[in-house]
C-alpha cells in the first residue's frame, strides 16, 4: 500500500532485488535467487510495496533480463528517477551474490582495500558508485540496502558505522547442524575477479580498470573510469555533500574483512545465511524493528547457527534508531 504523509503527498515504496547464482561456472553459487524471491514475499505482505514497484533481475537461464552491471545500475537509477522529494518515499535494494574486495586509492582505507558486488558478468558495482546513488537521492528519501554477499561491510562509501567489528553480540552457544548441508562461501578474491576479466579481454595487467573498461567501457563504475587524481577529488565532494543529505541505509551480511555464506540444504531450497537470518528474525517478531535491532537480532541467529560472519549497520545515528523500511 501507498500512503500520505500530512501534505497529501503519496509515498511510494519502490525496490529492486538481484540474485546472481553464476549457475554452469566454477563460481556457481544456489541460494541467491531464492533469497530475493523471499524477500518479495515478505515486503508485499508486510511492508506495503506493490507488485509493479518491484523489480526482480536474476540470472536464471530463463531471465530475459539478466543482472549485469549495467541492468543493476539501470534499474537503480530508475528507482530513484522515481522518488519525489518531501515524499518519504521508501526505497529498498536487496542483493544476493558474490562480493569482492579490490585496491583502494584512499589512504583513510582501513583494508587498504574497496568492496564491491559482482553482477554476473563481472562488471563490478563499488563502494563509490552506491555513495553516488545514495547522493542522488531527493530530499526526505531513503535508501535502504541489504548486501547479502562477502566483503559487504561498508559497500556504501563513507556512511557511519553503528554496527561493526567491534560490537558485542549476546553469548549464545551455537547449535550449528551441518548434516545435508554444504557452505559456500560468497567471496571471490581479488585474483579469480582479475584472472576471470583477463581472459576475456587477452590483455597482460594486473590493473583491473583496463579490463573493466576494454569490456565495459562508459558502464564500468566511477571507481575504473576517473583517474586517480579526479576520483579523490570526486569522493571529497561526495564526502561534503553526504555531511548534509545522509539518506543511506546499508544492512551488509557481514564485516568488511569477512565472508558471507551460501547455504545448499540436501533437497531443500538453498539460502543466504543472512537473508534467511532477517527471514527468521521477521518471522518471530510481528512488530515493527528499528534498523538496529533487526541487525543484532540477526548476529544472534547466525552465531546460535553456528555462523561464523557479524552483520553490520552503516547509516547516520538518527536512521540507526528508524524502522526498518518504514513498516506501516
Amino acid at each position: 500500500m501507498n500512503t500520505r504523509d500530512q501534505q497529501g503527498m503519496v509515498k511510494k515504496r519502490l525496490a529492486v532485488l538481484v540474485g546472481c547464482n553464476y549457475p554452469n561456472t566454477r563460481n556457481e553459487l544456489h541460494g541467491c535467487i531464492n533469497d530475493v524471491l523471499a524477500m518479495k514475499e515478505t515486503i508485499l505482505s508486510r511492508f506495503g510495496f506493490k507488485e509493479n514497484d518491484i523489480e526482480v533481475l536474476t540470472d536464471e537461464p530463463e531471465s530475459k533480463v539478466k543482472p549485469t552491471g549495467a541492468n543493476i545500475k539501470a534499474a537503480l537509477r530508475r528507482m530513484v528517477d522515481k522518488a519525489q522529494a518531501g515524499s518519504g518515499d521508501i526505497l529498498f535494494f536487496h542483493y544476493s551474490g558474490h562480493g569482492t574486495r579490490i585496491p583502494s586509492v584512499k589512504s583513510s582505507h582501513p583494508f587498504k582495500q574497496d568492496e564491491a558486488i559482482v553482477p554476473c558478468d563481472f562488471n563490478l558495482i563499488t563502494d563509490v558508485d552506491f555513495r553516488e546513488l545514495v547522493n542522488q537521492l531527493p530530499k526526505g528519501t531513503s535508501f535502504t540496502m541489504i548486501s547479502d554477499s562477502c566483503h559487504s561491510g561498508g559497500l556504501i562509501d563513507k556512511e557511519k558505522e553503528q554496527i561493526g567489528p567491534f560490537s558485542v553480540s549476546s553469548n549464545i552457544s551455537p547449535d550449528m547442524e551441518t548434516t545435508n548441508k554444504t557452505i559456500t562461501s560468497r567471496a571471490l578474491p581479488f585474483k579469480a575477479v582479475l584472472d576471470h576479466l583477463s581472459s576475456l579481454t587477452g590483455i597482460s595487467t594486473p590493473d583491473i580498470g583496463t579490463h573493466l573498461l576494454e569490456l565495459f567501457g562508459g558502464d564500468a563504475g566511477l571507481k575504473f573510469r576517473l583517474s586517480a587524481m579526479d576520483l579523490m577529488d570526486l569522493l571529497e565532494t561526495m564526502t561534503a555533500r553526504e555531511r548534509h543529505v545522509d539518506s543511506g541505509i546499508l544492512l551488509s551480511g557481514c564485516q568488511a574483512d569477512e565472508t558471507s555464506a551460501d547455504v545448499g540444504v540436501g533437497n531443500g531450497k538453498a539460502y543466504g545465511a543472512f537473508s534467511n537470518a532477517i527471514q527468521t528474525v521477521l518471522k518471530e517478531n510481528e512488530g515493527a524493528l528499528k534498523n538496529k535491532q533487526l541487525v543484532m537480532m540477526a548476529r544472534d541467529v547466525l552465531e546460535r547457527l553456528g555462523f561464523h560472519q557479524h552483520p553490520c549497520l552503516y547509516c547516520s545515528d538518527q536512521n540507526a534508531d528508524a524502522t526498518f523500511l518504514s513498516q506501516p
